[in-house]
């Protein structure tokens, strides 16, 4: 194989891949990137095995054939080039050389053969989805996936069909048990794709979508067997769902507020930033104190000191007290769009929940804490 490529065209592939090529492995072949060729481009094929992402972009093509090469290592040679030409050509001996006309590099490879094959799915129905509105579920719920090894039922996004008021809304839901975030857009193209019942896609695969959804203005979006399949002009990517089940996340969501909360957001936002300097492992929560047109935020660290904040809101209701984790405020507001927030309390042992007018179809919910 040799072709001669834009070095900008190969960064930008080249940098895309980088968050799925395996930097520690016990399969060698997984750090590599596949190269294969086509008349007039270039293939560039990166896995985990659990996330399958192949490019193309145009290329002259001086002999086809296909190769190897370390994908941390050939992003650094580009990164640092500051020509417009790249030459990639494969040599004996299992090598490859790669020159800029200026920088020279002789590189190991392994056999392409031994590379895991990228299959797309046949047959899948897909549909147009827009990428700003895919790219807005997604900030609006990866957050709130949880990390835990052991909460693997909880390490996805939930996405599921649903009708309401007639209208045929696709729905993303992620939890980790202390925190939930829920978001609804109305989405007509999804009714032919068939996901009954739900799936759930990986955190990681969550933020690859979400990386696709900004290369074009639509994403194709489908699912066939365990498989997530998305689509643009240049790119696919192939994720295979989890297996698990989702728990039915309908029964912590309140059906009322007794007591709503209407407050700016960038207010109360600055003062959970505050009341989280004093947070550690051990102290993370904040007392809120909710009186008639104020909202108080106590944060106490035995080992650090005690902060405080009064904030001006909209309320009527009865006083109210309770503990909630700063952190899981912050998530929530920074992702929202509205200028003011409600804030939707029972009682001090139930979940609040966070809504926004210019944030339609979305909810946060936070579970109280001890403190």
């Amino acid at each position: 194989m040799e072709i001669k490529v834009t070095r900008d065209e190969l960064y930008r592939a080249l940098s895309r891949v980088q968050s799925i090529v395996e930097k520690r492995t016990n399969m060698p072949i997984l750090s590599m990137v596949l190269l294969s060729t086509s008349k007039s481009e270039v293939y560039i094929t990166a896995t985990d095995l659990e996330i399958s992402l192949q490019q193309k972009i145009p290329a002259n093509i001086i002999s086809t054939g296909s190769v190897t090469i370390s994908g941390r290592k050939l992003f650094e040679i580009l990164k640092e080039s500051k020509k417009a030409e790249i030459h990639i050509k494969e040599k004996e001996n299992n090598r490859v050389f790669i020159t800029d006309q200026q920088a020279r590099y002789n590189l190991g490879f392994m056999p392409p053969d031994e590379y895991p094959v990228f299959v797309e799915p046949e047959n899948v129905t897909t549909a147009e989805v827009p990428s700003k509105v895919l790219r807005e579920m997604i900030a609006k719920t990866i957050y709130a996936v949880t990390l835990e090894e052991a909460g693997f039922k909880l390490s996805g996004t939930f996405l599921e069909k649903i009708v309401q008021g007639g209208k045929a809304l696709l729905r993303m839901v992620a939890t980790d048990g202390h925190r939930l975030s829920l978001i609804d857009k109305e989405m007509e193209t999804m009714e032919k794709v068939k996901f009954d019942g739900g799936v759930m896609i990986p955190k990681k695969g969550m933020s690859e979508l979400a990386k696709l959804a900004s290369e074009d203005d639509l994403i194709h979006l489908g699912f066939k067997g365990n498989n997530c399949v998305a689509k643009t002009k240049n790119s696919i990517i192939v994720i295979r769902l989890l297996e698990s089940k989702f728990p039915d996340y309908n029964a912590v969501i309140p059906k009322k507020a007794k007591s709503v909360v209407k407050v700016d957001r960038d207010l109360l936002l600055d003062g959970m930033k505050k009341m989280l300097i004093l947070a550690t492992e051990s102290y993370r929560g904040v007392k809120i104190i909710l009186d008639k047109g104020s909202m108080e935020l106590i944060s106490i660290n035995p080992d650090l000191g005690e902060a405080q904040e009064t904030l001006a809101v909209e309320y009527k209701g009865q006083p109210l007290e309770a503990g909630f984790n700063a952190r899981y405020f912050i998530d929530v507001l920074q992702n929202m769009e509205s200028e003011k927030v409600e804030v939707g309390f029972i009682d001090n042992s139930s979940p609040c929940t966070i809504y926004g007018e210019k944030d339609q179809g979305f909810l946060g919910l936070i579970m109280p804490m001890r403190l």
